[in-house]
This record gives C-alpha cells, sequence and structure tokens, in this order.
C-alpha cells in the first residue's frame, strides 16, 4: 500500500456477550448445498451490438434505460432474430447469488434462488444458465405472463435497456414457497438475500423468509434498491426491516428512506447509525449497515460504531461496465457472509467482485476468480487486493466521477434491470 494512503479501522464486532456478531473471527465454515438463499425478480438478460436503425425503430436513446411498453413488445424477438446475442440469468437479486456462487467456486449449487418465470423459450434458457452458474434455480413456472427479459442494446460505448418484467412480478407464494419440497432448501439455508424490488410482488414471501431467519437465529439481508421503495413501499419495508440483519443501500437510497422514515437528518453516517438502531426482533443479533456513496466513503454501522471506508482513483478507461456491479458488490459480500468471515473479509470480497464486473460486460465474470489476500491480481496493481480502505462508485454520475480504486472500484446498483423513477402520481414497479 502506498505511503499517505488512507486506512480504514479494522473491523470490530459486537463484543456483546447477549448478542451475536453476524461473521465469527474463524476459519471459513464449510459450506453445504443450498446454505445461501435468494428470492427475487428473475429476468433473462439479452445482450447484443445493434445499429442505429434498431434503436431508431424503438425509439431508444443510445444510453438509457427503461421498462417496455406496448411499442416495445416486438424487440425482443427481433433482437434474436437479427443479431448474435449472448444469454445471462439476470435479476438484481439473481445476479448476487450468482455472484457470490462464483466466488466461492466449490461446492457447486450453494446458492439457491427462487422466482417466477414462464413456460417459454425465454425461461428454458434462464434455468440452463442459473444451471451453467452452479446456482440451484428452483423457478414458479407459470403460463399467464412470459418470462421477464432485459434488452441490451450496445452502440459502441453505449448501452440501452429495456425491461419487461412480465413474469418477475407473478410469484405465488401459496403455489411455490409453501410447498413442502421448497420450504426444505429454505430450511437449508443459513444466509438468507431479498432485494428490496421484491416487495412490490409478494411480500408475504418475503416475510415469512425473514421470519424464519429470525426465529433460527440465521442471517437476513435485504436491499434498499431504490428510491421509489423507500417512498411508495415503505409500509411494506418497515414490516420487514425488524427481521433484517444485514442492510444494503447507496446515498441516494438512504436518503430517501431518512426523508420518508422523518428522521430529518442528512449526513449518510447518521442515517446509517439511526437504521441501525431501528427495533430489530431477533436480539442476538446486532443489524449491520452498509451504505454506500459513489465517490465518496463508504460507511458502515454496526452497534455503536460507524466505520468507513475511502475511495481511491481509477483510471475511466478501465470502466466498461458499470451496471450490475452492484450486484456483485453485494454477492461478495454474501461470499463472505455465509463462509462466516469477519466483516473486513466480506467487505474485501466485495469490493472485489464489483472490480471484476466494472471491467466487463454486464454482469459476467471470468470463469474463476483470482482472489488472493494481500496479493492483487487485478490489472492495476493495487495491494493489498481490495483492501478495506478503498471504496464504491456511483454508475449513475459516469466514471469521470467513479473515485474507486483500481482493486474496489463499485456501483452501488443493486440490479442487472435499469433502475427508473418512480412518477409523482403513481410508483413504478422496476426490475
Amino acid at each position: 500500500m502506498a505511503s499517505g494512503e488512507p486506512k480504514a479501522k479494522k473491523l470490530k464486532l459486537s463484543e456483546d456477550e447477549k448478542t451475536e456478531p453476524p461473521t465469527r473471527k474463524a476459519p471459513p465454515a464449510k459450506l453445504s448445498r443450498n446454505s445461501l438463499f435468494g428470492m427475487g425478480n428473475p429476468l433473462l438478460d439479452i445482450l447484443a451490438v445493434v445499429d442505429k436503425d434498431f434503436l431508431d425503430k424503438y425509439s431508444l436513446k443510445p444510453n438509457d434505460q427503461i421498462l417496455a411498453e406496448d411499442k416495445h413488445k416486438a424487440l425482443f424477438e427481433e433482437l434474436v432474430k437479427k443479431f448474435k446475442v449472448e444469454y445471462h440469468a439476470g435479476g438484481a437479486t439473481q445476479n448476487s447469488v450468482k455472484i457470490a456462487q462464483w466466488m466461492i467456486q466449490e461446492p457447486h449449487n450453494v446458492g439457491t434462488f427462487f422466482g417466477c418465470i414462464g413456460r417459454d423459450k425465454f425461461g428454458a434458457i434462464l434455468k440452463q444458465k442459473a444451471e451453467e452458474a452452479h446456482v440451484e434455480a428452483h423457478y414458479f413456472e407459470q403460463d399467464e405472463e412470459p418470462t421477464g427479459t432485459c434488452a441490451a442494446c450496445i452502440t459502441g460505448d453505449n448501452r440501452s435497456l429495456v425491461a419487461n418484467l412480465a413474469a418477475a412480478n407473478c410469484y405465488k407464494k401459496e403455489k411455490h414457497l409453501d410447498l413442502e419440497e421448497n420450504w426444505k432448501l429454505v430450511e437449508k439455508a443459513k444466509v438468507y438475500y431479498i432485494a428490496g424490488f421484491f416487495l412490490t410482488v409478494s411480500l408475504e414471501s418475503i416475510l415469512k423468509v425473514a421470519k424464519h431467519a429470525s426465529e433460527n437465529n440465521k442471517l437476513f439481508c435485504m436491499n434498499l434498491s431504490a428510491p421509489f421503495i423507500c417512498q411508495f413501499f415503505k409500509d411494506n419495508l418497515m414490516q420487514v426491516m425488524p427481521y433484517i440483519d444485514v442492510l444494503f443501500g447507496n446515498e441516494t437510497e438512504a436518503s430517501a428512506f431518512a426523508k420518508e422514515q422523518d428522521f430529518e437528518i442528512k449526513d449518510i453516517k447518521e442515517i446509517a447509525k439511526k437504521a441501525q438502531a431501528l427495533p430489530k426482533v431477533n436480539k442476538k443479533r446486532q443489524r449491520i449497515v452498509v451504505f454506500t456513496q459513489g465517490k465518496d466513503e463508504t460507511v458502515l454501522a454496526q452497534s455503536d460504531k460507524i466505520e468507513t471506508f475511502p475511495v481511491l482513483k481509477i483510471d475511466p478507461k478501465d470502466i466498461v461496465d458499470t451496471n450490475g456491479a452492484g450486484d456483485a458488490f453485494v454477492g461478495g459480500f454474501l461470499s463472505g457472509l455465509v463462509q462466516e468471515k469477519p466483516l473486513d473479509e466480506c467487505v474485501r470480497a466485495a469490493h472485489y467482485s464489483a472490480n471484476v464486473i466494472i471491467r466487463r460486460a454486464g454482469c459476467t465474470f471470468p470463469e474463476k476468480p483470482d482472489f488472493k489476500t494481500g496479493v492483487c491480481s487485478l490489472p492495476d496493481g493495487c495491494e493489498p487486493l481490495c483492501n478495506p480502505s478503498a471504496g464504491l462508485s456511483d454508475d449513475r454520475r459516469g466514471p469521470e466521477a467513479a473515485g474507486g480504486s483500481g482493486c474496489c472500484q463499485t456501483a452501488p446498483r443493486h440490479l442487472s434491470q435499469p433502475r427508473l423513477p418512480a412518477p409523482a402520481s403513481q410508483p413504478r414497479h422496476e426490475p
């Protein structure tokens, strides 16, 4: 590490004998299948390099992100027929579970994922891609809506995203989660993660999983995901909040959350502290809050402590695609949690995962990670690898404003799908 480089204090977990830390300072736990459980909105990401005529035909901007309208219905089939496409299993939670499994490598199927798809061609591809990622996906399949898709139309350095949620909005607790064979998979897990977007789909499913985690002293993690979740679905969010052991979000989401909760504070550290101290059902675990702030320091709140992680610079030319980097950050963090690693190791893994994704198109990754403590395997040659003093970038501000380090640059976008603002009149059901 270069002299003068800011260092973050070593994270210390709660010493209260009545509470348990989210992770233990011990060798990584031996993992078994289905140890990590995720539930959310599965989308099939369809990537293709297109021409300007294709964008014009569907009134798409070169660098944009929208939800599909009626005029975009034919876009997905035409994209597949006219251009060479790549398919990837996507969706915020599914991405994070997929990244966690990639970081873990062996055994396969540590990660389990539940979500809703259609009985169609895209659904079959999504199942195949999840299998290739060694994630045990158990989808609720139905005939009413087609499989959710997200088209990534690439022109040069630009990327226009069009998401059609479709079946992702149709998950039914009583038809899937409540089935004995599926609930057994939930019971096998010890860490649970659900993105906030799923609050718009099946609150009852989230609460059933969250209560199980709390009653059995397991880790339940959630993401604020978008400002509109905090604004338009705050009642749903606050029903789940007492069960949340680890809360993720970025500074925009944190600010929206604080405003809706009448915290009357704007400082992200103070917001994290207030969120951390909200009532909690399982008193055996202190809540952990992780807020990212773009080019500014990352905040981690636990117990009565606030830890910050200063951001280092990164050359904008090294940033290929920030979309999905936030999912990767969470996935890396989860890979540490499920192995019961200390929080600083979780942060390191999160930073490394996001850095790999930010250098590639889409939420994609090489065959195996090259994550070695103390040795940097990334092109920038930073040392030590993804140290906790490195921070996060915000892809909404563009590469020029991204201040992350060469090792630990990430973007606090917790989805592969486009994040759109909700209109004042009614909430938008985002991916």
